[in-house]
């Protein structure tokens, strides 16, 4: 089978590499490519990529000639490949129709970024209707997506992660106890739930909470946390080495979040053997094993928070037990064997090699 990769950021390179090297482990030939340098549309300040754009991705699909394509979003090059007639298959990463949502209602005043959120929404919602497949990253995204289509091929990708990247290292100087986190600030339906930690921190003054991440919305959320002695906001970590080394360092891992999928951070986290804990929304219950792992709180639940932190601090055994689950649920799961050869098996029915 030859298989055409196409990824829309740097930032997924680093995934879907090595997927892309475990597939060529099962006699796949992978070309890996971004999608922009083949294809690109408005917004593009270019008038000529807007009329021209689908000219290099048919000259890239008649060199390479691939069986099937795979591509982690819903962009011009999709539609353009769809439209060649080769099995398309779409990689979805967020819930898309609440990112749409949260982007009309949030930036929707600037009349250029509402038309571009408006016409980028138009292309995801033709590809969706006209993709072979769409592939949520987890069970809880399938089921909006069947909910929206109920006649779409679906089948959910499993991200993997390489657990020999995630091994002890040296610590960070930072105060313990201490709780971690790690997000971005780009989506207020997701950041917006950070602020529960209000509560949190005037509860729990001896725990030093450390928050790595930026984004759009993140003064939103440092305005109102950092009058906290106990708080404390590093900004983005190199990944992986300095990530790598603020997780050796915490005591436990939390993620609180309004929505999240198939959050990396938080295998990650338990690679590195880390109790975790994690707002019960989307597909987190999915990334980790309630009650074994670490624990699920309710959305918008201080005292569970509370609770939860204050468990895992005190019990040290329990959280021992839990870090070392948690590395063993990943490596099970969440391995890049494993999640090849599901992909494959989700894309074969479709895909002729003849």
């Amino acid at each position: 089978m030859r298989l055409l990769i196409a990824y829309g950021s740097l930032g997924k390179l680093f995934h879907l590499k090595e997927l892309a090297d475990e597939l060529e482990k099962h006699d796949v030939q992978v070309k890996l490519i971004k999608d922009t340098d083949y294809s690109r549309g408005f917004p593009s300040r270019r008038i000529s990529d807007w009329i021209n754009g689908d000219k290099d991705t048919k000259k890239l699909i008649k060199e390479f000639s691939p069986d099937a394509i795979f591509t982690d979003r819903q962009s011009h090059f999709a539609l353009h490949s769809i439209k060649s007639g080769i099995p398309t298959f779409i990689l979805l990463r967020g819930h898309y129709w609440q990112e749409y949502f949260w982007g009309m209602k949030t930036l929707g005043n600037n009349p250029l970024v509402r038309i571009t959120i408006w016409l980028r929404n138009r292309i995801a919602e033709k590809v969706f209707s006209k993709a072979t497949a769409i592939l949520p990253i987890c069970k809880y995204l399938e089921d909006v997506v069947r909910e929206r289509y109920p006649n779409q091929n679906t089948g959910v990708f499993l991200e993997g992660i390489n657990s020999s990247r995630w091994f002890h290292v040296d610590k960070m100087d930072l105060d313990s106890p201490s709780v971690g986190l790690i997000q971005d600030a780009n989506w207020w339906g997701k950041t917006k739930e950070l602020l529960v930690l209000e509560r949190v921190l005037t509860k729990l003054p001896n725990v030093n909470f450390y928050w790595v991440g930026d984004g759009l919305y993140r003064k939103r959320i440092t305005n109102r946390l950092e009058k906290f002695e106990n708080f404390r906001w590093l900004g983005r970590l190199q990944y992986p080495d300095d990530v790598r080394k603020f997780l050796e360092t915490i005591d436990v891992y939390a993620l609180i979040t309004g929505m999240d999928l198939a959050p990396l951070t938080l295998k990650e986290a338990q690679l590195m053997k880390k109790p975790v804990i994690a707002t019960d929304v989307g597909g987190d219950k999915e990334m980790m094993d309630d009650g074994r792992t670490g624990f699920l709180v309710r959305e918008g639940n201080a005292e569970d928070i509370i609770k939860r932190i204050t468990d895992l601090l005190e019990d040290k055994q329990m959280a021992k037990d839990m870090g070392k689950n948690g590395a063993e649920f990943v490596k099970n799961e969440f391995n890049w064997e494993r999640v090849a050869k599901n992909f494959l098996e989700i894309i074969k029915p479709f895909v002729s090699t003849n």
